[in-house]
C-alpha cells in the first residue's frame, strides 16, 4: 500500500508506530518540514519515511491527521485529489488554553479533558471534511479510539475493534484491509451520513467506546 500521513501529531505519529511495527510502509509530514521528523523516523525504522505535505498527499491512501482548526489552512494548498483515497482521521474538538476561561467554563463538559466541541452549524464533522477535499474518495477512520491503543491492536486475547465509514465501497474495502494490515478488527458503520455521525467524537454513540472482538 502507498500511504501518506498528513499531520505527525498524536495521531499521524500513532498510526505511523502502528504501520512500523507491522513492515508496513508510509510517508509522514508536518507543517515544519521532513527535517525536523528526523527523531520520529529514527525511532520507526526504514519503512517510515519523512516528506513533505505534498509528498504525503500524493500517496494512494492519505491519512490526514490535524487538528480540526488547521484544516482549511492544511487542504487548501493541495493539488487534485483525481479519486484517490483519503482518510479523515479529525474530529471537531478545539484545544484549550489550561490557563483560559474556556478551559474552566462549567457549562462545557469537555472543560476537564483540555478541549471543547466546535459548533459545525448542524453539520457533522466528515460532511465539512468532504467539502475541504474536492475529487477524493473520503473515507472516515483513526478517530474514535485514543490514539495511543492504534499500536496495540491485539488486547485481552482478542483484537481491537476499529470503525470506518464511507460512500465509495472500493475505498472503503482499501481501508479495510488497512485497518486488518496493522491488526484491528475492522467494522463497516455504512455510509459518512450515517458512520460518520455514529464515530464522531466527542458526542457520537459509538464515540471512544472501546469494543474487542475475541
Amino acid at each position: 500500500m502507498n500511504i501518506g500521513i498528513i499531520g505527525a501529531g498524536a495521531l499521524g505519529s500513532n498510526l505511523a508506530r502502528a504501520l512500523a511495527r507491522k513492515g508496513l510502509s508510509a510517508t509522514i509530514s508536518n507543517s515544519r518540514g521532513p527535517a525536523s521528523l528526523a527523531p520520529l523516523v529514527a525511532e520507526l525504522g526504514p519503512t517510515i519515511k519523512a516528506g513533505t505535505t505534498a509528498e504525503a498527499a500524493s500517496a494512494d491512501i492519505v491519512v490526514v491527521a490535524v487538528r480540526w482548526s488547521d484544516l482549511g489552512k492544511v487542504l487548501g494548498s493541495l493539488p487534485a485529489w483525481n479519486g484517490r483515497i483519503v482518510i479523515d482521521g479529525t474530529n471537531p474538538v478545539a484545544f484549550l488554553d489550561p490557563n483560559s476561561p474556556d478551559a474552566k467554563d462549567p457549562s462545557n463538559p469537555l472543560a476537564a479533558y483540555g478541549i471543547k466541541a466546535v459548533d459545525l452549524g448542524g453539520k457533522y464533522s466528515s460532511e465539512v471534511f468532504r467539502e475541504l477535499v474536492p475529487g477524493a474518495r473520503v473515507v472516515k477512520a483513526f478517530n474514535h479510539l485514543d490514539v495511543n491503543v492504534l499500536a496495540e491492536p491485539e488486547v485481552s486475547g482478542g483484537q481491537r475493534v476499529q470503525f470506518y465509514s464511507g460512500d465509495d465501497a472500493a475505498a472503503k474495502a482499501e481501508v479495510r484491509k488497512l485497518l486488518e494490515a496493522i491488526g484491528h478488527f475492522p467494522v463497516d458503520l455504512g455510509t459518512l451520513d450515517v458512520g460518520g455521525r455514529l464515530a464522531q467524537l466527542p458526542f457520537g454513540s459509538l464515540a471512544a467506546i472501546n469494543f474487542i472482538k475475541i
